[in-house]
């Protein structure tokens, strides 16, 4: 708690930061402490932006979260390359090593939060409709970040007040033990409805800033995972009224273009990146280690004429390369059907070749991003591409779970899914089955949609086959990651001797080993 008092002590560094239009605006302009920070609307609106750039800052975070674990990615590299985070929070998290900073960083975020809050409703010069707009950001920003730590650690510690800031000195006062899922479910639930209520109609034009929308789509992420994590069946039909609510997106015909495209009619929500302000350098990490790379491998057919490859996505004009830190499974790529858009949208392919022997003999295959690129701009590569919290693809295939899991028949919100995959020439057109059959497809157009979009492992751990969640290995079907017998405290994350130091009223997350005196 020490830790989160100097933090927050002064108001929010970033806080010398305006929104434009189009992206946020990260050159500072001022500084401000809290005694006389909060006068103006200028700096109401500059706080927003700083809550808002704190959650793009987080953005390798959710993916970490949200797909790292999900199964799609390997461990074992193809190069001489690092690939060791994977190795740990596969199968080696401990208290020593949890792979996670203190509750995975969100805490400052969300007691900036709970104070923009606090401040903005005791503020009497804005305009109602203002104010009201500003708060449905907050309340949902805030729920975003809590249902994240739901599915991360279930029982979090709930501060939903600026005490941190506001209170006496005594640091015993502000000690706080972990609530339950239940608790923090309620309370998640609870700041999607103040966020709607905020809102009202207000729907919020820029798509770089939580929006009506946003909280609509989080509704519906969040009721789903109520119904199908937890039980409760009614949320079902909270889930899907919220995504119903949700008009005037489409799919785009191009898949790639949903990337490259900046705020296109398929975005709801996204984190934003741009040019001279910040960029998604961490796509640069999946990608080939050039020096490893030119020369070595082939494209597309063996053939004895075919030319090697030298930098095929032009990596050598890149303002951050590296060594390739993370890998995409190559099974993966083969899962794509002929035809399917997304897999080169997505990857590219490539092999290497012993011509030593006759015939030629392919050693091996291997894969890297091709979604994310960015652009580049006076010969330098730069990862400006914006990164989707929330798409049209994601409200579509959330409706047809929730479709099947009424009984009903997914075949409407899945088919647009293929459609646009297959160009309007679906091969083999989604055909309505059993409960379960649904529910693998359902997955399969999902993990092929959102690579790199964090959402992985949460599908794994919300969908099922018969009553059992995709996270665990069965022989129904090839997704699960853990043994259900021996792992299944893992499908939660540890916390670190810091957290508990810090705070002795925090308890271990169940089944993993504490030291604790």
């Amino acid at each position: 708690m020490k830790k989160h008092i100097k933090i927050l002590a002064v108001i929010f560094s970033l806080l010398g930061m305006t929104a434009c239009n189009s992206h946020l605006d990260l050159v500072p302009e001022d500084y401000f402490a809290d005694g006389n920070y909060w006068q103006n609307e200028a700096q109401v609106d500059n706080f927003m932006t700083g809550i808002h750039s704190q959650l793009r800052g987080q953005q390798f975070q959710f993916f970490r979260l949200g797909e790292m674990r999900g199964g799609g990615l390997t461990n074992v590299a193809k190069f001489p390359v690092s690939l060791n985070e994977l190795t740990l929070i596969e199968h080696n998290m401990t208290e020593v090593s949890p792979g996670l900073s203190a509750w995975a960083g969100f805490m400052n975020s969300i007691l900036q939060i709970n104070l923009f809050i606090e401040r903005v409703n005791s503020i009497s010069f804005l305009p109602e409709t203002k104010k009201n707009t500003l708060l449905g950001q907050a309340y949902g920003l805030r729920a975003f970040y809590y249902f994240h730590l739901l599915r991360t650690y279930g029982s979090v510690p709930l501060r939903l007040s600026a005490d941190v800031l506001n209170s006496q000195p005594d640091q015993v006062a502000l000690r706080l033990a972990r609530s339950s899922e239940a608790e923090v479910l309620t309370a998640v639930k609870t700041d999607i409805t103040k966020s709607l209520e905020h809102f009202g109609s207000e729907q919020g034009a820029n798509k770089a800033y939580w929006s009506l929308n946003a909280t609509r789509m989080l509704k519906g992420e969040v009721y789903l995972w109520s119904a199908k994590v937890y039980g409760t069946t009614a949320d079902l039909t909270e889930a899907k009224a919220a995504l119903n609510a949700i008009t005037g997106y489409n799919l785009l015909s191009d898949f790639a273009n949903v990337i490259k495209t900046k705020r296109n009619e398929e975005i709801i929500f996204t984190l934003p990146f741009a040019f001279n302000e910040a960029e998604a350098s961490s796509s640069s990490l999946f990608l080939y280690d050039l020096p490893s790379f030119s020369g070595l491998y082939y494209k597309d057919t063996v053939d004895v004429n075919a030319p090697v490859l030298l930098d095929p996505l032009t990596l050598q004009q890149t303002s951050s390369q590296t060594i390739q830190r993370y890998a995409y499974k190559y099974e993966l790529f083969q899962s794509y059907e002929a035809g399917d858009q997304r897999r080169d949208a997505t990857f590219y392919d490539f092999y290497a070749l012993d011509r030593s022997v006759t015939p030629q003999r392919v050693t091996t295959r291997n894969i890297v991003l091709n979604k994310f690129l960015g652009t580049i701009n006076n010969n330098i590569r730069n990862y400006t591409d914006d990164w989707p919290v929330y798409r049209e693809a994601d409200r579509l295939l959330m409706l047809a779970e929730i479709a099947n899991a009424e009984g009903a028949n997914p075949q409407n919100f899945i088919q647009q899914i293929r459609n646009r995959a297959f160009n309007g020439n679906d091969p083999m057109p989604f055909v309505n089955g059993s409960r379960d059959a649904n529910e693998m497809a359902i997955f399969e157009e999902r993990m092929k949609e959102f690579v790199w979009e964090g959402k992985r492992w949460y599908d794994i751990r919300r969908m099922k086959y018969g009553t059992t969640p995709l996270v665990f290995r069965s022989s129904s079907h090839p997704y699960g990651v853990l043994n259900q017998s021996t792992e299944a405290y893992k499908i939660l994350w540890p916390i670190g001797r810091d957290v508990w130091t810090n705070d002795p009223l925090v308890d271990q997350t169940p089944g993993y080993e504490t030291t604790k005196p």
